[in-house]
């Protein structure tokens, strides 16, 4: 199956032209031709079966021969909050897997133990968007910029709420604090963990403590960790 991203796509135009990155792809390094079927995604749901009517390196035409909406909705919405780490290549790695195991939102945040307090979020969701197109998702992940935890902390959702921390004090684990097909929205901190005020903070927020275990998550494992168990326990 050949895919491509193509979010602003009509639903109610019976042909699309691919954008030159995508059509050059398409011509050159996938050498397609007229009459390929192809299939496209419009990160919002839309699932489209097309076929190649023109076939050029800038500008390559399709017929759409049919769309498909909701395509694989999923009964749940999960947003991760995670401290963006020193090293990036973590951060992406974390963001390509939790895109194929199933994420609707990603908060990056600046805790007072972070490491890194910046990151080029075009980069990053180029990461995403190639995740969706590897494991065939219609729905685009949202890739929020880089916010402060105090900023972020203030701005409303509606659903479960919850931080992991490694401090000690009363923490249940995800599982035991869970309600099926919900909204939720988990913090992850930086590798030193949020501080003592952090957490306190986001409790008088609303934030439910959690844990992911008796181990020592690095900050990418520990976000994945929540993505998962999030994802196994609304099967």
């Amino acid at each position: 199956m050949q895919l491509f991203y193509t979010p602003d796509i009509d639903p109610k135009l019976p042909q699309y032209f691919l954008s030159e990155e995508e059509s050059k792809h398409a011509v050159r390094v996938l050498r397609l031709s007229a009459g390929d079927e192809v299939t496209l995604i419009d990160g919002k749901g839309g699932l489209y079966k097309a076929q190649i009517t023109g076939a050029h390196p800038k500008r390559t035409i399709l017929k759409i021969n049919s769309v498909t909406t909701g395509y694989n909705q999923r009964n749940h919405y999960l947003h991760i909050a995670i401290a963006p780490t020193k090293n990036l290549d973590r951060i992406e790695w974390f963001l390509e897997k939790a895109t194929e195991i199933g994420i609707d939102e990603i908060s990056l945040i600046i805790c007072q133990r972070s490491e890194r307090k910046e990151a080029k979020v075009e980069r990053l969701d180029k990461i995403i968007t190639s995740a969706i197109k590897q494991s065939i998702k219609a729905y685009h992940p949202i890739l929020n910029a880089p916010v402060t935890l105090s900023q972020f902390i203030k701005q409303p959702f509606k659903g479960h709420k919850f931080i992991a921390h490694c401090a000690e004090g009363d923490k249940a684990g995800l599982a035991q604090s869970f309600e099926k097909h919900g909204r939720y929205l988990i913090l992850i901190g930086p590798e030193g963990d949020f501080s003592p005020p952090e957490v306190d903070m986001a409790l008088q927020n609303g934030y439910k403590a959690i844990t992911l275990g008796e181990s020592r998550l690095r900050t990418e494992t520990a976000a994945l960790e929540a993505c998962f168990e999030v994802n196994f326990l609304n099967r």
